[in-house]
């Protein structure tokens, strides 16, 4: 009678970091579905300053200066985020805490700014159509950040129970860097619609 080789897998790792992990591929489908969500404002938006050879239509420019600091808080989270990415992989604890305050910190200043940024824009959502667009817009990436600091937050916490001890949390931080990095990405897009595609105009 012939016996089958088994193999004895009880060291290898529960969890994995990027592609191995399958919340990665859900951040990514998600990521995909949302990103879908901006090409389709992005482009009504494009097709309303195509249509009409006076935009903005019935509006100052925005103000550019709230959504240029966003811009540049956004752009200087890049740096700690990645730092966390690597002390995530090393599964080094009290770093990986230190850059979950830093970037919880970083998630909720830009939305401190954007509190300012709406008004910014010049113009309503009711308005017209162009006022309408420009606050999609804003508000979808509004969204996203909202989305984002709140899970950085919640895995913040966790990080200081018990419950972050779990390797997986690490994979979590990962994927958290992940989806932070698509909310700094499709912002440069919108930032420059905004405010710039209207002076260009």
């Amino acid at each position: 009678m012939r016996q089958r080789q088994a193999i004895d897998l009880s060291d290898l790792p529960t969890y994995g970091m990027g592609s191995r992990s399958p919340t990665w591929w859900g951040t990514l489908g998600f990521m995909a579905l949302e990103g879908t969500g901006f090409v389709l404002a992005a482009g009504a938006y494009l097709y309303l300053a195509y249509i009409n050879p006076a935009f903005p239509l019935s509006a100052p420019v925005p103000n550019h200066w709230p959504g240029t600091i966003v811009t540049l808080l956004l752009l200087a989270s890049a740096v700690p985020n990645h730092m966390l990415r690597r002390w995530a992989n090393d599964c080094d604890m009290p770093k990986v805490r230190i850059g979950l305050v830093v970037m919880s910190i970083f998630g909720i200043l830009p939305l401190i700014v954007r509190w300012f940024e709406f008004p910014a824009l010049n113009i309503w959502w009711d308005s017209n159509a162009y006022g309408s667009m420009l606050w999609v817009l804003l508000g979808l990436h509004t969204t996203h950040l909202i989305t984002d600091v709140g899970d950085t937050i919640v895995l913040t916490a966790l990080m200081f129970t018990r419950h972050g001890y779990s390797g997986r949390r690490f994979g979590d931080v990962d994927d958290n860097v992940f989806y932070w990095d698509f909310v700094v990405i499709t912002w440069l897009p919108i930032y420059f619609l905004i405010y710039w595609l209207p002076r260009f105009s």
